[in-house]
């Protein structure tokens, strides 16, 4: 298992990178915005060169099929959910998918992904999550694949209208908990509503490195300013979507994170660096 996680953290900093691509697993056509072409926005991430690339088994292909040496590690979603739209399905579902880990070896992963879900009002999900994630735990274990588990506190859906995460620190806490008792080697979680609270997280967490959610799109200032807060805090990275597809420059801002996470620069540097004269804000 450590050989695998050599490859997704960089071995000076033990800090991780992984810019998540996997948002047309659930279904939502709004998800896709950036991604449309998505073999196009692969190609420019791994220009950009993160640590690790956040893909489904069916566009993992992509990725690993690119002659490009070094290349950014594969970490492998396997669960799909119907819960991220702007309403609850009266039936809701997230599971993994057969043989996950089994498609991850092939795809030559250096990690699976897998939610563990709180959302108000469809409590049957965080049992269908901890059935998957007791299922997924072992054969991780027995193959030496890491396992990934992402504890997702949603906000009630009619207050926030879709996937959005709850900030409660008691929330994130339990969770996150909970996936640590599960088995997690590595966890990719929320942020707190003031980070400096943090720390407290990756206390709870007992030694498992812990990887910080990017959430919705916010402008460059801020998702720069907060990467530098919560590292402050401990975390040992971050996992950023749509707040890189869909930036105007995903590479300037992939470069951006990057500079912070393993060359020490602050949020000011990496702006006026990698992103002077670029529109990066929350609308773009």
């Amino acid at each position: 298992m450590k050989y695998r996680l050599n490859r997704l953290f960089n071995p000076a900093t033990e800090r991780c990178f992984d810019v998540a691509v996997d948002h047309g697993f659930f279904g939502e056509q709004e998800f896709h915005r950036g991604i449309e072409n998505l073999p196009e926005a692969i190609g420019k991430l791994v220009a950009a060169a993160p640590d690790a690339i956040q893909l489904t088994p069916g566009m993992a292909r992509v990725l690993q099929a690119m002659p490009v040496r070094p290349k950014p590690a594969l970490v492998m979603r396997t669960d799909v959910a119907n819960c991220y739209g702007r309403k609850l399905p009266t039936s809701s579902f997230a599971f993994a998918v057969d043989d996950a880990v089994e498609t991850a070896l092939r795809l030559d992963a250096a990690c699976v992904v897998v939610n563990l879900l709180r959302v108000p009002g469809a409590d049957e999900l965080t049992e269908q999550c901890i059935r998957s994630i007791a299922r997924l735990q072992p054969v991780c274990e027995r193959y030496g694949m890491p396992l990934m588990i992402e504890p997702l506190v949603f906000k009630p859906n009619e207050e926030a209208g879709g996937y959005m995460s709850d900030g409660d620190l008691n929330k994130i806490l339990g969770l996150v908990r909970q996936a640590v008792e599960l088995g997690a080697d590595v966890i990719k979680a929320d942020p707190t509503d003031d980070t400096a609270d943090y720390h407290r997280v990756i206390e709870t967490a007992g030694g498992v490195p812990v990887l910080v959610r990017g959430g919705g799109k916010v402008s460059d200032r801020e998702i720069l300013q907060r990467t530098g807060e919560l590292l402050e805090q401990g975390a040992a990275g971050i996992v950023y979507g749509r707040n890189v597809i869909q930036h105007p420059h995903p590479e300037g801002i992939t470069r951006a994170l990057m500079a912070m996470l393993h060359e020490n620069f602050s949020a000011e540097r990496a702006m006026e660096t990698f992103l002077a004269g670029n529109d990066g804000g929350a609308n773009a």
